[in-house]
């Protein structure tokens, strides 16, 4: 059995911090005006989404966050250890929180990919994802300095 094979799929947990926060920075997703500590606590307030990481032994190897709003469902913090890409896991995960998604009666999924970034966007366009018209605006209303 491969090391993919034993890969599987379970909530987030304390005991994953540490990992997950590495995880991230060796994905290139932490930046200054996000702490990844902060944004975790947050996510852990979420009671309409969820944090499904995907673990082999007690190394974490991938994560994610997706919520639903009531009328939008989102995805965030998508991550892949460099070690395990190409393998089919960032889709499983994507399977994974579309069907949590669905399951709620979430009619449509938007999730963000920074300009420039084609490999990613190639990624989401592989799985059914367009670019849209519309356009994010954002607003900061809590600093994480």
């Amino acid at each position: 059995m491969s090391a993919v094979d034993q890969v599987r799929i379970v909530p987030f947990e304390e005991r994953y911090r540490a990992h997950v926060i590495d995880l991230w920075k060796r994905c290139g997703l932490i930046r200054p005006w996000n702490d990844p500590d902060r944004d975790i606590d947050r996510k852990l307030t979420d009671r309409m989404g969820i944090f499904p990481l995907l673990v082999t032994g007690e190394r974490v190897v991938g994560s994610v966050m997706a919520s639903y709003d009531g009328h939008r469902g989102s995805i965030y913090y998508l991550s892949i250890d460099p070690d395990f890409r190409s393998a089919g896991l960032g889709q499983r995960l994507m399977v994974h929180c579309e069907s949590y998604l669905t399951g709620l009666g979430c009619p449509k999924v938007n999730l963000f990919v920074r300009r420039g970034n084609e490999v990613v966007f190639r990624f989401y366009e592989q799985l059914g994802y367009a670019e849209e018209t519309s356009v994010p605006l954002g607003k900061r209303l809590i600093a994480d300095d």
